[in-house]
Protein backbone atom coordinates (compact mmCIF):
# COMPACT_ATOMS: atom_id res chain seq x y z
CA UNK A 1 0.00 0.00 0.00
CA UNK A 2 1.26 3.54 -0.83
CA UNK A 3 1.04 5.89 1.97
CA UNK A 4 0.61 9.64 1.01
CA UNK A 5 2.72 11.99 3.31
CA UNK A 6 4.28 15.25 2.90
CA UNK A 7 6.86 16.52 5.85
CA UNK A 8 6.72 19.90 6.48
CA UNK A 9 10.73 21.16 6.73
CA UNK A 10 11.84 24.20 8.65
CA UNK A 11 13.24 26.55 5.99
CA UNK A 12 15.77 27.98 8.47
CA UNK A 13 17.96 24.87 8.02
CA UNK A 14 18.40 25.20 4.20
CA UNK A 15 19.12 28.36 1.92
CA UNK A 16 16.44 27.04 -0.48
CA UNK A 17 14.03 24.57 -0.58
CA UNK A 18 16.29 21.67 -2.03
CA UNK A 19 12.68 20.27 -2.41
CA UNK A 20 11.75 23.35 -5.02
CA UNK A 21 14.62 22.21 -7.97
CA UNK A 22 15.99 19.05 -9.79
CA UNK A 23 19.40 20.05 -8.47
CA UNK A 24 18.45 20.27 -4.94
CA UNK A 25 17.15 16.84 -5.04
CA UNK A 26 19.89 15.67 -6.04
CA UNK A 27 21.67 17.13 -3.36
CA UNK A 28 19.34 15.45 -0.87
CA UNK A 29 19.76 12.06 -3.08
CA UNK A 30 23.38 11.70 -3.47
CA UNK A 31 24.37 13.19 -0.03
CA UNK A 32 22.52 10.33 1.39
CA UNK A 33 24.18 7.75 -0.87
CA UNK A 34 27.89 9.74 -0.43
CA UNK A 35 27.12 10.31 3.41
CA UNK A 36 26.08 6.37 4.03
CA UNK A 37 29.45 5.66 1.57
CA UNK A 38 32.15 7.40 3.32
CA UNK A 39 30.92 8.63 6.59
CA UNK A 40 30.02 12.67 7.71
CA UNK A 41 33.52 13.25 8.69
CA UNK A 42 35.12 12.72 5.00
CA UNK A 43 31.61 13.99 3.58
CA UNK A 44 32.26 17.44 1.54
CA UNK A 45 30.19 19.81 -0.85
CA UNK A 46 33.32 19.28 -2.99
CA UNK A 47 32.89 15.20 -3.22
CA UNK A 48 29.13 15.33 -3.65
CA UNK A 49 29.48 18.02 -6.08
CA UNK A 50 31.33 15.31 -8.13
CA UNK A 51 28.58 12.67 -7.68
CA UNK A 52 26.23 14.91 -8.77
CA UNK A 53 27.68 16.76 -11.76
CA UNK A 54 27.59 19.83 -10.54
CA UNK A 55 29.57 22.55 -8.87
CA UNK A 56 30.44 23.32 -5.13
CA UNK A 57 28.83 26.80 -5.23
CA UNK A 58 25.37 25.27 -6.36
CA UNK A 59 25.33 23.24 -3.71
CA UNK A 60 25.82 25.92 -1.17
CA UNK A 61 23.01 28.17 -2.61
CA UNK A 62 20.81 25.57 -0.90
CA UNK A 63 22.63 24.95 2.21
CA UNK A 64 24.85 27.09 4.29
CA UNK A 65 27.11 24.00 5.10
CA UNK A 66 27.22 19.93 5.45
CA UNK A 67 26.34 20.16 9.16
CA UNK A 68 23.31 21.89 8.38
CA UNK A 69 22.37 19.67 5.57
CA UNK A 70 22.69 16.29 7.86
CA UNK A 71 19.99 18.52 10.41
CA UNK A 72 17.81 18.26 6.95
CA UNK A 73 18.36 14.50 6.71
CA UNK A 74 17.90 13.97 10.58
CA UNK A 75 14.89 16.23 10.55
CA UNK A 76 12.98 15.13 7.55
CA UNK A 77 13.86 11.09 8.94
CA UNK A 78 12.12 12.34 12.42
CA UNK A 79 9.02 13.83 10.55
CA UNK A 80 8.97 10.47 8.16
CA UNK A 81 9.15 8.46 11.43
CA UNK A 82 6.53 10.17 13.25
CA UNK A 83 4.15 9.52 10.39
CA UNK A 84 5.34 5.94 10.14
CA UNK A 85 4.29 5.36 13.85
CA UNK A 86 1.16 7.39 13.77
CA UNK A 87 -0.21 5.73 10.47
CA UNK A 88 0.81 1.58 11.70
CA UNK A 89 -0.69 2.44 15.39
CA UNK A 90 -3.77 4.60 14.07
CA UNK A 91 -6.09 1.40 14.49
CA UNK A 92 -4.94 0.31 17.83
CA UNK A 93 -6.83 0.43 20.59
CA UNK A 94 -4.57 -1.44 23.57
CA UNK A 95 -2.04 1.06 24.63
CA UNK A 96 0.17 -1.77 25.61
CA UNK A 97 0.04 -3.49 21.47
CA UNK A 98 0.36 0.46 20.57
CA UNK A 99 3.89 0.52 23.00
CA UNK A 100 4.98 -3.22 20.81
CA UNK A 101 4.35 -2.12 17.72
CA UNK A 102 6.73 1.48 18.37
CA UNK A 103 9.25 -0.79 19.26
CA UNK A 104 9.01 -2.46 16.58
CA UNK A 105 9.27 0.04 14.33
CA UNK A 106 12.17 1.85 16.22
CA UNK A 107 14.36 -0.99 15.85
CA UNK A 108 13.34 -3.16 12.54
CA UNK A 109 15.50 -2.58 9.06
CA UNK A 110 13.49 0.05 7.09
CA UNK A 111 12.86 -0.49 3.54
CA UNK A 112 12.94 2.40 0.59
CA UNK A 113 9.72 4.45 -0.85
CA UNK A 114 9.80 4.55 -3.93
CA UNK A 115 7.77 8.08 -3.59
CA UNK A 116 10.01 9.50 -2.08
CA UNK A 117 13.27 8.74 -4.54
CA UNK A 118 15.00 11.65 -4.04
CA UNK A 119 15.96 10.11 -0.16
CA UNK A 120 16.36 6.77 0.17
CA UNK A 121 14.89 5.76 3.60
CA UNK A 122 16.96 2.16 4.19
CA UNK A 123 20.44 4.43 3.35
CA UNK A 124 18.87 7.01 5.69
CA UNK A 125 18.07 5.05 8.53
CA UNK A 126 21.69 3.52 8.39
CA UNK A 127 22.74 7.39 8.62
CA UNK A 128 20.53 7.80 11.28
CA UNK A 129 22.06 4.59 13.87
CA UNK A 130 25.95 5.91 12.76
CA UNK A 131 25.53 9.84 12.31
CA UNK A 132 22.36 11.06 13.33
CA UNK A 133 23.30 12.34 17.41
CA UNK A 134 25.86 14.66 14.93
CA UNK A 135 23.78 16.80 14.27
CA UNK A 136 23.14 17.97 17.51
CA UNK A 137 26.04 16.98 20.05
CA UNK A 138 28.00 20.59 18.65
CA UNK A 139 28.78 23.60 20.55
CA UNK A 140 25.96 25.40 18.25
CA UNK A 141 23.03 23.03 19.59
CA UNK A 142 21.72 25.98 21.43
CA UNK A 143 21.40 28.30 18.66
CA UNK A 144 20.37 25.61 16.56
CA UNK A 145 17.08 24.97 19.13
CA UNK A 146 16.53 28.12 19.04
CA UNK A 147 15.69 27.97 15.45
CA UNK A 148 13.97 25.06 16.03
CA UNK A 149 16.41 22.48 14.40
CA UNK A 150 15.25 20.03 16.55
CA UNK A 151 11.36 20.40 16.56
CA UNK A 152 10.81 17.08 14.48
CA UNK A 153 12.62 14.95 16.74
CA UNK A 154 11.13 16.58 19.98
CA UNK A 155 7.46 16.48 18.21
CA UNK A 156 8.14 12.58 17.60
CA UNK A 157 9.42 12.34 21.68
CA UNK A 158 6.32 13.21 22.17
CA UNK A 159 4.16 11.39 20.54
CA UNK A 160 5.79 8.47 21.85
CA UNK A 161 5.66 9.77 25.56
CA UNK A 162 1.73 10.59 25.15
CA UNK A 163 1.72 6.31 23.94
CA UNK A 164 3.57 5.78 27.08
CA UNK A 165 1.36 7.91 29.27
CA UNK A 166 -1.29 6.20 27.59
CA UNK A 167 -0.03 3.18 28.90
CA UNK A 168 0.80 4.08 32.15
CA UNK A 169 -0.77 7.50 33.58
CA UNK A 170 1.17 7.23 36.65
CA UNK A 171 4.82 7.08 35.16
CA UNK A 172 7.04 10.06 35.83
CA UNK A 173 9.16 9.78 32.88
CA UNK A 174 7.52 9.10 29.74
CA UNK A 175 9.60 11.75 27.49
CA UNK A 176 12.85 10.39 29.27
CA UNK A 177 11.61 7.22 28.49
CA UNK A 178 10.81 7.99 24.56
CA UNK A 179 14.25 9.46 24.14
CA UNK A 180 15.46 6.55 25.22
CA UNK A 181 13.80 4.30 23.36
CA UNK A 182 14.81 5.90 20.09
CA UNK A 183 18.51 6.38 21.03
CA UNK A 184 18.83 2.76 22.37
CA UNK A 185 17.31 1.37 19.40
CA UNK A 186 19.95 3.04 17.39
CA UNK A 187 23.14 2.34 19.43
CA UNK A 188 22.32 -1.10 19.88
CA UNK A 189 22.12 -1.79 16.52
CA UNK A 190 25.48 0.46 15.76
CA UNK A 191 27.00 -1.84 18.57
CA UNK A 192 25.97 -4.64 17.24
CA UNK A 193 27.54 -4.65 13.99
CA UNK A 194 30.11 -2.53 14.66
CA UNK A 195 31.30 -3.02 18.55
CA UNK A 196 29.74 -6.48 19.25
CA UNK A 197 30.94 -6.81 23.35
CA UNK A 198 29.15 -3.61 24.08
CA UNK A 199 25.35 -5.71 23.46
CA UNK A 200 24.04 -8.91 24.09
CA UNK A 201 23.55 -9.64 20.50
CA UNK A 202 27.42 -9.50 18.70
CA UNK A 203 26.62 -13.25 17.98
CA UNK A 204 23.12 -13.32 16.64
CA UNK A 205 22.99 -9.70 14.44
CA UNK A 206 19.48 -9.81 14.63
CA UNK A 207 17.33 -6.76 14.97
CA UNK A 208 14.50 -9.32 16.91
CA UNK A 209 16.98 -9.31 20.38
CA UNK A 210 17.09 -5.77 20.11
CA UNK A 211 12.96 -5.39 20.03
CA UNK A 212 13.04 -8.03 23.35
CA UNK A 213 15.74 -5.93 24.81
CA UNK A 214 13.61 -2.82 24.10
CA UNK A 215 10.74 -4.68 25.25
CA UNK A 216 12.19 -5.25 28.10
CA UNK A 217 13.87 -2.34 29.13
CA UNK A 218 10.45 -0.59 28.56
CA UNK A 219 7.86 -2.71 30.39
CA UNK A 220 10.15 -3.06 33.24
CA UNK A 221 9.90 0.48 34.04
CA UNK A 222 6.33 0.62 33.66
CA UNK A 223 6.10 -2.14 35.85
CA UNK A 224 7.29 -0.37 38.66
CA UNK A 225 4.81 2.10 39.09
Amino acid sequence: MKLQFQIKMNEAISIRNPLSTELGKNILKYGVQLINKIGFETFTFKKLAEDIGTTEAGIYRYFENKHNLLVYLTAWYWGWLEFQISFQTNNIKDPTVKLKRIIKILATAVEDNEQTSYINESLLHQIIIAEGSKAYLTKQVVEDNKQHFFKPYKDLCALIGNFISECSPKYKYPKSLASTMIEMAHFQNFFMNNLPSLTDFGKTKEESEIISFLNDLVFTSLKKV
